[in-house]
């Protein structure tokens, strides 16, 4: 199978590393390596373009102290970006990430319309295909606090004991990334809805899929922080928004806030313990596992999963997509406890003990074989 071949611009950023992991999952799709010093090297720049089919545009600056900055910044990466394309002859299909910014007049604004107008010269003058995507506000996991959006700012305080402030109440249009980056896939492969610019250019003008006031966003991570942190009740998670909201918060949670212990009742009889107590929908089942034996090594990237221990001995590991350092925790069934998975996160459970390893799961979706969100990865 010819695989399309893919290069990111900007591929280490918030929405370039969620769009990089997420192809990584295709196996129609070769991945070019970027790397932000290409832009100050014509060679390595015209090698990387000559061998792309397509090439999605992300790098860009949207924070200065100088607006010139940003301005001259952004263009400037345009006009190398064209160059490399012109000095090796290369004609790939250019996305752009532009922004509802460039109706606006602001020098960030000025960049991105101004770029996309260089593209469209581009394009006409060299053949290649161009594509501009206007992006409203995004949203989801690790995003930088006071730095992408309102939202990664409200997690990371509400999730670290903080109190966010609302400077102005009103309602601001989302979108999460995971939808975004769907987009980006199907303009890639030619099956997203475009509007003509010119004879190879296109626009694709995405609308927020949700619309919320600020209040409310913050309203509801801090019912995520006193029925999830504290009582370890999972929110209903039928409604797209408020999922998506709690996957992008349980990426904040701090480490440290694993193994929850559960409350252990003990008579006569014996003992009881809660594993979970839900507002939504799910799986529950266990396992047994071997003194020796690994389970897992996979990662979600929607799903929201929970692993209880509650006889033997066990290590639960953790690796982020993408990084090397791996999260252990040690849980032991004389101390019922549990972790839960964050998305995007490939995580095992090992039995560490002597005895029987019994561990019960929830997740939010029963297991479906035609899309089990489910993707193998070795923790180390």
């Amino acid at each position: 199978m010819e695989k399309h071949k893919i290069g990111i611009t900007g591929q280490a950023g918030f929405v370039g590393s969620h769009l990089y992991t997420t192809l990584l999952l295709r196996e129609d799709v070769e991945l070019v390596p970027f790397e932000r010093s290409f832009f100050e090297s014509p060679e390595q720049l015209g090698q990387f373009v000559s061998e792309c089919d397509t090439i999605v545009h992300l790098a860009a600056m949207n924070r200065h102290e100088d607006p010139n900055v940003i301005y001259n910044t952004n263009i400037k990466l345009v006009e190398h970006l064209i160059a490399a394309c012109e000095e090796v002859g290369s004609t790939p299909h250019i996305i752009f990430s532009s922004s509802s910014q460039e109706i606006k007049d602001n020098l960030y604004g000025n960049s991105k319309k101004e770029g996309k107008e260089r593209f469209i010269t581009w394009s006409k003058k060299c053949g290649g295909r161009f594509t501009s995507l206007t992006i409203p506000n995004v949203f989801g996991p690790f995003g930088k606090p006071d730095y992408n959006s309102v939202v990664s700012t409200f997690c990371h305080k509400v999730a670290h004991g903080e109190k966010p402030t609302i400077i102005n109440d009103g309602e601001v249009g989302l979108i999460y990334i995971n939808d975004l980056v769907k987009i980006f896939i199907n303009t890639a492969f030619g099956e997203q809805a475009v509007t003509k610019l010119d004879e190879n250019s296109f626009e694709v003008k995405i609308e927020p899929n949700h619309h919320v006031k600020v209040s409310r966003i913050l309203e509801l991570l801090n019912h995520f922080k006193s029925d999830y942190m504290k009582n370890g009740v999972f929110p209903n998670m039928e409604d797209h928004f408020e999922k998506s909201l709690f996957n992008t918060f349980r990426c904040y949670i701090p480490e440290s806030h694993y193994p929850v212990k559960y409350t252990k009742h003990t008579d006569p009889r014996g003992s009881f313990v809660e594993i979970a107590r839900t507002e939504t929908s799910g799986q529950f089942s266990f396992s047994t596992t071997v003194p020796g034996i690994t389970r897992g090594n996979h990662f979600h990237t929607r799903k929201a999963e929970r692993f209880a221990v509650i006889k033997g001995k066990a290590r639960i590991q953790l690796r982020k997509i993408g990084t090397d350092r791996v999260i252990n925790y040690d849980l032991n069934g004389d101390e019922p406890a549990y972790v839960d998975m964050p998305i995007w996160y490939t995580h095992n459970i090992t039995n560490t003990g002597d005895e029987e390893l019994v561990t019960l799961f929830w997740i939010n979706e029963p297991y479906d074989p035609e899309d089990a969100d489910t993707y193998f990865e070795n923790v180390e």
